[in-house]
């Protein structure tokens, strides 16, 4: 069963056209990953049993599954942003963040960072700041958007961490503009 934060009932707004949605740029990248993965699990397991000589239709069935389960743990959030919207769909669920209206920004404590918007409606999301990293459309969706919500006076925790993701932007783009130039 698919789970939506939908903000947009509640404040009466549609989505904006397609053209105007940021994509994260490496999605396609990470799904290609976790399919080999996922493949390369499937093969080992079939191999190992096969060598062994104990590989059956129930135990190739058992290992399909396993790896199937591997794909869907594996298998990465597709992030979209638009004006005054960020949203994330996984395997199982669609979450989405009203950016114009964000109450919250954090980065909590952890192994994995983690970003978590939560907007004035009560939804949630979390996204890796990794993401907004390499995909500068995003970031600049989320930037100026919380920049409104900013200025509407929303947005009461969080302008720290979202001038960390900015400060972390900045290196990494200085770190390629020297790289590409054979300055590194």
């Amino acid at each position: 069963m698919e789970r939506r934060d939908d903000a947009w009932s509640v404040a009466e707004v549609s989505p904006p056209p397609a053209e105007e949605v940021a994509h994260d740029l490496l999605w396609a990248r990470d799904l290609r990953c976790s399919i080999r993965c996922a493949g390369a699990f499937l093969a080992l397991l079939v191999l190992i049993d096969g060598a062994a000589g104990t590989l059956t239709g129930p135990r190739v069935l058992l290992w399909l599954a396993l790896a199937a389960l591997l794909l869907l743990v594996l298998y990465p959030t597709r992030i979209a942003a638009g004006e005054g919207w960020l949203t994330s769909r996984g395997p199982l669920r669609t979450r989405r963040v009203r950016t114009d209206h964000l109450v919250s920004v954090r980065c909590p404590e952890g192994v994995g960072q983690r970003l978590v918007l939560r907007d004035t409606f009560g939804a949630r999301l979390e996204i890796d700041p990794g993401v907004l990293v390499s995909s500068p459309e995003l970031w600049h969706r989320l930037d100026e958007d919380a920049r409104i919500s900013a200025r509407r006076g929303t947005l009461t925790r969080g302008e720290t961490a979202l001038r960390d993701v900015s400060e972390r932007i900045d290196r990494e783009t200085a770190r390629t503009v020297f790289r590409v130039s054979g300055l590194d």
